[in-house]
């Protein structure tokens, strides 16, 4: 019997990528796979080229917490984005709507309400707006840190984050291929997300004549920010990374990284220690210090506040995790919730059931 799925979620790869995750998965146990997003969001360019998924468009609309006068104007485009997303459900009929979070969600959940059963999936360790929202139409709210449970109520369901399969299949020695690098000494990954970091790159740099003593250097800086006056043969940096990604993390010994979660889980999945830089109260709603907190508090992580990072608190912090390294990785290779994969197909499967 064929089973039908809608996916939706966006606005950034956070919001994309767990989706990304489950394909494989639910392909192979026969959903047909509809995703709702919008037509110039990050989603579309990670979904609609795919020729295992129907992509559709909606209108959405941001929700934000600071006046602009688009607030006037953005709640329109939800009621628009309901009316459309409204027509998908009746025209696909799916069994079943996961939504990931992001801003293009709330009209499909809203919409979907009466029409199917809803899972929503919340990646932070407190939820963000769009899916304080969603929570309340959806029948369950998949929860990626346990503690985050106490946020959502009797609808929570403690399963952990999807992790992409592909991660598993990283080989160090193609990571060391394409860099060109021996091998010879630890490998330093660092990485920012899809738009960059842009103070820990410059932090990086700047302690780069340091670090480069120790380590060979492997930095994802996000697009234009590449720094093409940097001469030195123990650094390699690139804007971004899609199909090799992988092997450089086969390869890294040791990574430096801002706090999203779905990157804080993948580290875990793969046992890979960390230094956490979380982005400051000033240009986030704290979700990641949150991230990075539980990720010390556990012993997976050490994290290094951005107010407090120079050159060379970054060098001495990345030392002490290279030196630590091994507590960490026995520490995250014991946690039995580190692919959340299985839990979030197995309530999938019971509200597909109902």
């Amino acid at each position: 019997m064929t089973k039908t799925i809608i996916l939706t979620g966006g606005g950034s790869a956070g919001h994309v990528t767990p989706n990304l995750a489950l394909l494989p998965r639910l392909k192979a146990e026969g959903y047909t796979v509809h995703y709702i997003g919008t037509a110039d969001g990050i989603e579309k360019g990670l979904v609609s080229h795919r020729e295992d998924v129907t992509y559709h468009e909606i209108s959405a609309g941001k929700l934000r917490r600071y006046f602009s006068l688009k607030n006037f104007t953005d709640p329109f485009r939800v009621v628009k984005g309901i009316f459309q997303a409204r027509r998908v459900i009746k025209e696909v009929r799916p069994d079943v709507v996961f939504s990931k979070g992001g801003f293009v969600s709330v009209p499909v959940v809203i919409a979907a309400k009466g029409k199917a059963p809803v899972v929503a999936h919340e990646s932070d360790y407190t939820p963000g707006l769009a899916n304080r929202i969603t929570a309340k139409f959806a029948d369950k709210v998949c929860v990626t840190f346990e503690d985050t449970l106490k946020h959502v109520g009797a609808k929570g369901i403690f399963t952990g984050t999807p992790i992409r399969p592909e991660l598993y299949e990283g080989r160090a020695e193609k990571g060391l291929e394409f860099t060109g690098f021996t091998g010879e000494k630890p490998i330093l990954l660092m990485m920012g997300g899809s738009q960059g970091a842009l103070a820990v790159n410059e932090a990086l740099r700047a302690a780069l004549p340091k670090l480069s003593r120790t380590f060979d250097i492997i930095h994802l800086c996000g697009k234009g920010k590449l720094d093409k006056s940097i001469d030195d043969p123990a650094y390699r940096q690139y804007e971004y990374i899609s199909d090799e990604l992988p092997d450089l993390l086969a390869a890294a010994d040791v990574i430096l990284s801002r706090a999203g979660a779905n990157a804080v889980f993948e580290f875990l999945a793969l046992a890979k220690p960390a230094l956490l830089i979380p982005l400051p109260l000033s240009a986030s709603r704290g979700d990641q210090i949150l991230n990075a907190g539980y990720f010390a508090r556990k012993g997976y992580a050490m994290t290094l506040d951005q107010a407090q990072m120079t050159p060379d608190t970054l060098f001495d912090a990345i030392n002490d995790l290279y030196d630590r390294r091994l507590s960490f990785i026995s520490a995250m290779s014991s946690d039995a919730l580190a692919d959340g994969t299985d839990e979030v197909l197995s309530v999938i499967r019971q509200q597909t059931e109902k």
